[in-house]
């Protein structure tokens, strides 16, 4: 039992170094004795919840705008694309204004015409197959009833057609899908009305637009985002011009071809594989090579082969002479990063990301590269390919076989691993 003093308290003993052992800690922690929370823990807690609803908000807003905001970076991208043309005619005493109408106007105007004669194409097309569907549906069932020793006739299979649930099903679902379709025509036509307007007012506002943004930037940094817009109109211009002069060349020979097959419609099919192939990345040729095909064949199967030899010729022809020429000072990537930026654009942000991924990245590369620090890359025969360590036995015997008689054999250099 511990020895008491005269208070009653327990006798410290002291320890065997002459010291006093420290007295233990409360049991309460920061709060002591009297248990109260500490005064930061209220103000923390109130700030994590608050974080958390902004965190939620932003999050709800971004996905509620997400459309917006893709829309503002088309029109952003089409304003970079045109911003040469409207600065060169603004150089030359024309208003930015007027200059961006201008270039907006010529725009819709080409692109009103081109879909005018597709639709007449396609209208046209359409006629004729309703018009010579009774032939085609007669040598059907000729080749049926020679063929399988049937007695079929037109008048049974129509008759059958119209009284079949499964044409009624699709009637009605074709009526109660009509105002699907019409919602989503108005929709794009919104979409498109959005995306004009936002280019309109990037492209005439320009300059401003870069005034405000450098305004609230320190003059170090106005010089880098400066330079990066630059990088972006002659990046993004120049990705649009080359690609409209390669559709020019491509329309023009494949409109020399389709003329000399005599197939119906030559120059709104040379337009259609001129702005297909090449404003729609990777697969965009053998969509545009499609539609020339199926009508060649409407007049000779063999002209749609002839079509199919033409398009991949074409199409070698385009990527290994006509492509680097025209690309090398504009939209110089290679194409392996061409097509791995088109495939993350179009899982980022579809079609959309497609069209604009490869000037996105060529700017990104021309910006960076200011940047990066290179060097001279040494003189070593691996940089070129060539391999010189462990040369196998075929290599050695070969060397051995075409030295000259009584010529001593080279030594191989030292680090080599040559046996």
């Amino acid at each position: 039992m511990a020895r008491t003093d005269e208070t009653g308290e327990t006798a410290r003993h002291g320890s065997p170094f002459g010291t006093t052992p420290p007295d233990p800690p409360p049991a309460g922690g920061d709060a002591g004795a009297n248990g109260r929370m500490p005064r930061w823990l209220p103000r923390a807690l109130v700030l994590a919840l608050a974080l958390v609803g902004v965190f939620q908000l932003g999050s709800w807003a971004f996905h509620q705008l997400t459309g917006l905001l893709v829309n503002i970076l088309i029109a952003f991208f089409l304003a970079l694309a045109i911003e040469p043309a409207v600065s060169w005619m603004a150089s030359r005493g024309l208003r930015r204004g007027l200059a961006t109408a201008l270039v907006f106007f010529a725009v819709i105007i080409v692109s009103a015409g081109f879909v005018t004669l597709l639709g007449s194409m396609l209208a046209g097309q359409i006629i004729k197959i309703v018009e010579d569907f009774p032939n085609y549906l007669d040598s059907v069932i000729n080749w049926i009833n020679a063929h399988f020793n049937t007695e079929l006739r037109r008048v049974d299979v129509q008759e059958g057609l119209l009284k079949s649930d499964w044409l009624r099903n699709y009637v009605q679902n074709s009526a109660t899908g009509v105002l699907d379709v019409s919602a989503q025509v108005l929709g794009g036509l919104f979409q498109l009305l959005t995306i004009t307007l936002f280019s309109f007012y990037f492209a005439a506002d320009g300059p401003r637009l870069r005034r405000a943004l450098c305004s609230v930037l320190p003059p170090a940094r106005q010089a880098e985002v400066l330079r990066a817009w630059e990088i972006a109109v002659i990046k993004t211009g120049g990705y649009l011009y080359s690609r409209g002069l390669m559709a020019l060349i491509s329309g023009i020979a494949h409109y020399i071809l389709l003329e000399i097959l005599d197939v119906p419609y030559a120059p709104v099919l040379a337009v259609w594989v001129g702005l297909v192939s090449q404003f729609i990345p990777t697969i965009g040729t053998y969509l545009a090579g499609a539609l020339p095909m199926l009508i060649a064949f409407t007049v000779d199967p063999w002209y749609a082969l002839w079509v199919l030899i033409f398009v991949v010729i074409y199409q070698q022809f385009e990527n290994y002479v006509l492509q680097p020429k025209l690309t090398a000072k504009t939209v110089d990537i290679h194409p392996a990063v061409a097509f791995g930026s088109v495939i993350a654009g179009t899982a980022l942000l579809g079609a959309v990301g497609a069209l604009i991924a490869i000037p996105a990245v060529a700017t990104l590369q021309a910006f960076l590269g200011a940047y990066v620090k290179r060097y001279d890359v040494t003189d070593d025969p691996r940089v070129h390919g060539h391999r010189e360590r462990g040369r196998g036995r075929f290599a050695r015997a070969r060397e051995l076989w075409i030295r000259p008689p009584g010529q001593p054999g080279k030594k191989p250099p030292e680090g080599t691993g040559a046996e």
